[in-house]
Parts: C-alpha cells; sequence; structure tokens
C-alpha cells in the first residue's frame, strides 16, 4: 500500500485539565473519526511526529494511539504508521446532472471585451 498523504487531526490540548493528555487526544481523535472528518484510510502522523507537533511525550502519543487501536478506529500497518480504519467513507464526487447544471447557468458567460481609452481590455460577462 502507498504511503499516501498524512492527514494532521485537529487538536487542542488543556494540560491543567484533570483529563490525562493521552485520554485528550484519544478523545478529539475518536471523535473526529466517528464524526467522518477523517476518512477510513487517512493516515495519522507517526508518534514521534505528533508528540512533537502537540508539544507532549511520544509515549502520551502511544498510550491514545494504542487505545484508538483497541476500539478498533486505527490500525497499524508496518512501513505505513497509523490509518484509520472505521471512519467515514472517502467523499466521492457525483456528476449526475451536473451538465444540466452548467447549461442552465450559463457558463462559459458570455463575454464583450472592449477597451479603456488607453488600450487595456475590459471583460463584461452577462
Amino acid at each position: 500500500m502507498s504511503r499516501g498523504k498524512v492527514f494532521v487531526p485537529s487538536i487542542i490540548l488543556d494540560k491543567a485539565a484533570e483529563v490525562p493528555l493521552s485520554r485528550q487526544i484519544y478523545g478529539q481523535i475518536a471523535r473526529s473519526i466517528r464524526g467522518g472528518y477523517i476518512p477510513s484510510g487517512a493516515r495519522l502522523p507517526s508518534s514521534r511526529v505528533m508528540a512533537r507537533l502537540l508539544g507532549v511525550s511520544r509515549n502520551t502519543v502511544l498510550a491514545a494511539f494504542d487505545d484508538l487501536a483497541a476500539d478498533d478506529l486505527l490500525r497499524g500497518e508496518k512501513g505505513a504508521g497509523m490509518r484509520v480504519r472505521n471512519g467515514a467513507p472517502a467523499p466521492e464526487v457525483t456528476w449526475f446532472g451536473l451538465k444540466q447544471v452548467i447549461r442552465a447557468a450559463g457558463y462559459p458567460a458570455r463575454v464583450v471585451e472592449l477597451a479603456d481609452p488607453d488600450g487595456n481590455p475590459i471583460y463584461l460577462r452577462y
């Protein structure tokens, strides 16, 4: 499987909270996966990179990743890092009826090219 692009989830940590940092990381990533914000198959940053980004210990990130894997939300792949296992399906583009919509919108618009007194082009779309 190709490495592909890395998906960096948005995580905000409250270091003064009573909730351990690993549980905060777990909770925010789990909500993103279950909410469909992270698609299935997306690759997350390595534990080292994630720890540097968040300013926490690598062990903290590893604990969160282990909990996510235990809940069947992530899976580890040798040499490919952690991938989302049960996220939302990757969005697909639907082209049904797109030609009719474009035609009804008048695209491409009618364009009239004029010139100002200095000879610069002016485009009027109507």
